[in-house]
């Protein structure tokens, strides 16, 4: 479903999540504006609730707005990056998200996780332990059920009885796992199409990638999977100068910055380092932002 396609870099971007406030017109019209520079895809984090050193604050809910924006695009891919397992029951994910894929036209990679913020957990009153093995057990249903199988399970967590989504769908959805975790890897890599990495959580860099991706593919090789099956991708901080007005993404890696040449040729890097696509977090996240990074898909095509 996502194939690896070498000498060819897939390049996603996501949308701002609790950065700043924005209006759904605004959500819509970046993503109409990534669509036409030629971005692969489209990206909106799955989050309830930040508690930090700043404001509170919080984004829209991430199917939601994806649906809105799979029915105002008409060819760019898009997705959760990545959906909670925790915040909604397993089999109702599932519904939601082959809906979503029927809306976008077969346009869906579901990304899932098992979500790290213990803030948003206990605001909404969700269990924060033990979330890995409860994240393994959704996959599990979440995976039969966008095969369009019927699903009985009966774990420590979840429970389905002849579980099976109406209408039938018309294709099998992409499954984007994003882990570092030990666990979760191995419990989804033999089954999942696709495996994402928040970049700066390796450096933001080509050689944090690659480290990592290394990894991933001796887990796979270790489960007898090929791991030239497995598709790669990662976010990663891209910044361009501020104009007035405009507020900064803060991360805690350097950015990839720099002249639009100099973007171009950082991109190529993680595609050397093994990436099949990278997902730009812009900064600032705005709609300018995503045209000027649309010189550097036109210089990475040459």
């Amino acid at each position: 479903m996502l194939p690896r396609m070498p000498g060819r870099l897939r390049v996603g971007i996501q949308l701002p999540e609790a950065e700043r406030k924005i209006s759904i017109g605004e959500y819509l019209a970046m993503a109409r504006t990534a669509e036409a520079v030629g971005f692969d895809s489209i990206w909106v984090g799955d989050h309830l609730l930040y508690r930090d050193d700043g404001p509170e604050r919080g984004p829209l809910e991430a199917f939601t707005l994806l649906a809105a924006v799979a029915a105002s695009t008409t060819t760019i891919r898009l997705g959760p990056l990545v959906a909670c397992t925790a915040f909604r029951h397993p089999p109702i994910l599932a519904k939601m998200a082959a809906t979503l894929d029927d809306i976008s036209g077969g346009r869906l990679i579901l990304g899932l996780g098992a979500g790290w913020n213990r803030a948003e957990f206990e605001a909404f009153g969700l269990p924060f332990e033990g979330r890995a093995a409860r994240s393994i057990e959704a996959y599990r249903i979440v995976r039969g059920l966008l095969a369009g199988e019927r699903v009985s399970f009966d774990g420590q967590w979840y429970r389905t009885d002849d579980g099976v989504l109406l209408p039938s769908m018309s294709r099998r959805v992409p499954l984007m796992i994003g882990s570092t975790g030990e666990r979760i890897l191995e419990a989804t890599a033999p089954t999942v199409d696709a495996w994402n990495v928040w970049g700066p959580w390796c450096g933001n860099d080509p050689a944090g990638f690659a480290a990592q991706n290394e990894r991933v593919t001796r887990i796979a090789r270790g489960l007898r999977r090929d791991p030239e099956t497995l598709a790669r991708s990662v976010c990663v901080f891209t910044a361009i100068d501020l104009e007035p007005g405009e507020e900064p993404v803060d991360e805690d890696a350097p950015p990839l910055a720099g002249s639009m040449m100099d973007i171009a040729d950082g991109l190529r890097a993680f595609a050397e380092a093994g990436a099949d696509e990278v997902i730009l977090i812009p900064s600032p996240n705005t709609e300018r932002a995503i045209r000027a990074f649309g010189e550097a898909l036109a210089l990475l095509s040459r």
